[in-house]
């Protein structure tokens, strides 16, 4: 009875404890099996104790939960989430494996993911990449670096065998025709996903008004040189523009929006690649 009353309870806070985290590397390392390590590298928020975090998939392996300094953190488990305690961790580091994000069907294997930060995908290095929902944000060998929300990325896997002296005339023109394939394939999902970032455009808010406004808050430095730079701005910027311009962290400016947001002072818009801050009155 304890156990289920915890289990609301916590379930109940769940949108509240889970925002006040930032994920700066998620990680996704597929096996020719199946199998898949899910990585997290976590920075919990300043005044967090606890963290909580939901399972990829409904059956896992080998789960371990430390700090910077690799010392085991307090944990529990209620239904298909990990409630990790902080206590004096900087940065958390969570992992597992998996078999329930891939399926194969025929030959094609298909790794599914709904996440809400962008995260790496680690393929097999004999895999061959057939299909993907999204445009990737970045490619670099076998690591496909894929946007939020939900992705799926299909994939072969080649065997290699014996290279004869025939097979090993025919392997110069393999690399090209592959680079080939792929380029259309990006062009094919381009195509098929013709999502455009926020447009640029003014948000007409009243200077003296909003300066004003600001009077009755009570911000810091940072925030109301954020304020003013977006107003100067037209009134929406991009959130890495705003962090550049002002030279503060991106866990700080990420911490900074979010106050600002709840005080109903700006909203938050996602993009595909970045999010966007526009003023509010």
């Amino acid at each position: 009875m304890k156990k289920i009353l915890a289990l609301i309870s916590i379930l109940a806070i769940l949108p509240l404890i889970s925002a006040q985290f930032t994920v700066s590397e998620m990680e996704l390392t597929v096996y020719t099996d199946g199998y898949v390590k899910v990585h997290y590298q976590i920075i919990p928020d300043e005044y967090s104790s606890q963290i909580i975090l939901p399972f990829l998939g409904e059956n896992y392996e080998g789960l371990a939960v430390v700090d910077e300094n690799n010392n085991p953190l307090n944990f529990e488990i209620y239904d298909k989430h990990i409630v990790i305690y902080v206590g004096e961790a900087q940065i958390v580091d969570v992992s597992y494996y998996t078999p329930d994000i891939t399926y194969k069907e025929g030959l094609v294997w298909t790794i599914n993911v709904s996440s809400d930060f962008p995260f790496n995908i680690i393929l097999p290095e004999n895999a061959v990449v057939v299909d993907l929902s999204e445009v990737p944000l970045k490619i670099a060998s076998n690591v496909i670096t894929m946007p939020p929300g939900n992705q799926s990325i299909s994939y072969t896997l080649e065997f290699k065998e014996t290279p004869t002296e025939e097979g090993q005339s025919y392997s110069k023109y393999l690399l090209p025709l592959g680079i080939l394939v792929f380029i259309l394939l990006i062009s094919i999902v381009l195509a098929r996903n013709r999502r455009k970032e926020p447009k640029r455009t003014e948000v007409h808010i009243d200077k003296e008004e909003f300066l004003k406004k600001l009077e009755s808050f009570n911000l810091n430095e940072d925030e109301r040189r954020a304020l003013l730079y977006i107003l100067e701005k037209g009134g929406r910027a991009s959130q890495a523009e705003v962090r550049t311009a002002l030279e503060i962290p991106k866990t700080t400016a990420w911490r900074m929006f979010k106050r600002l947001e709840k005080q109903g002072l700006v909203k938050i818009i996602k993009g595909r690649k970045e999010n966007w801050v526009e003023l509010k009155l």
